[in-house]
């Protein structure tokens, strides 16, 4: 049977990013049926709001959805979009692999490291006042069962992929009641693995080893805000945030998208680099079982990646948008 998906191109880029996604694994040979609807800005004037029920409706149908990036507007509708989309469908785990690939050139390699994020809480819950005219405050809630999941979410994942240790990222010598809480179900949480290895990280170390020593690390599991900017340090180190996956899992649904904006100023020019959005449809096929279909795609990259006349400008190549993906589909 065919896996129905939710499609969901998104603003800016992402109509562009996503079709080359589309047709790519639909050239590797895995069985998908696409609902494609459409959501961001391009919708709020009918709406009155850049995610309509049916978005929702269409991805709680479907269970799982591949999204382009998406501009969120300035003072009306939601705080974010992403947000709004985690919040509604409870997408807990934020997972940015970030992995060296043949061809791009970076500082490092053999980079293999995941960060999983939690996903609805800490500063990203939103909860912010102003305190008199020259004050605000925002609130950091941590809770244990949001800690507790995220967790175990991270040590299922390093066990599934046969990883062999995760880290706890945490800033508890400072803020020893949200930090301290996260640290604590953290450590009660890793006696249930005694076969993988498990250590804990002040978030401002973790930054200066990821840069020094990366290869000590595997799976990294942290709060909300750490999470955000870790993984983007992470996509750094293997060539930026043009080649950053990402999936937003929940117990019911999962959401795959690039970690990339939607860079509106290259929006219709057929330019901008749509490996990001492929790798988060690998990401989708193997969530989806469809692991063939996912082996061939990776194993095209490796052809194309090197040769810079099959790779966009950002890439050091020449290629255009449609034209990448009409070498990955030659070489599947």
């Amino acid at each position: 049977m065919a896996h129905r998906v939710t499609l969901i191109p998104g603003d800016g880029i992402g109509p562009e990013i996503v079709e080359a996604a589309r047709r790519v694994i639909e050239a590797s040979g895995a069985n998908i049926e696409w609902e494609v609807v459409e959501a961001g800005e391009k919708v709020m004037a009918e709406y009155g709001t850049p995610l309509p029920d049916y978005v929702l409706e269409s991805i709680k149908k479907n269970k799982v959805a591949l999204k382009g990036p998406m501009t969120t507007p300035v003072g009306t509708g939601f705080r974010s979009v992403n947000v709004a989309l985690r919040k509604a469908l409870d997408l807990y785990a934020n997972v940015r692999p970030a992995k060296s690939l043949p061809g791009v050139i970076t500082r490092y390699e053999n980079i293999d490291l995941i960060t999983v994020r939690e996903n609805t809480e800490d500063l990203y819950a939103g909860v912010e006042h102003m305190v008199g005219e020259d004050a605000a405050e925002s609130i950091k809630i941590i809770t244990r069962k949001a800690s507790q999941r995220i967790v175990r979410f991270a040590f299922e994942l390093a066990r599934r992929e046969g990883r062999k240790k995760v880290t706890a990222v945490h800033k508890a010598n400072i803020m020893k009641y949200t930090d301290g809480l996260f640290l604590a179900v953290a450590r009660e949480v890793a006696a249930e693995y005694p076969d993988i290895e498990f250590e804990d990280m002040i978030v401002d170390a973790m930054a200066m080893k990821l840069v020094q020593t990366p290869e000590k690390f595997d799976v990294m599991v942290m709060p909300n805000l750490y999470g955000d900017i870790l993984s983007d340090l992470c996509a750094g180190l293997v060539g930026g945030l043009g080649v950053a996956p990402g999936a937003n899992i929940g117990d019911e649904y999962a959401v795959f998208e690039p970690v990339h904006g939607s860079a509106p100023k290259h929006a219709g020019q057929n330019r901008v680099n749509p490996l990001a959005e492929i790798l988060s449809g690998v990401m989708m096929l193997k969530h989806l079982g469809e692991m063939d279909a996912a082996a061939k795609i990776e194993r095209a990259l490796t052809k194309v990646l090197p040769n810079k006349d099959m790779v966009t400008y950002d890439l050091g190549g020449t290629a255009k948008t449609s034209e990448m993906a009409d070498y990955i589909i030659k070489h599947l």
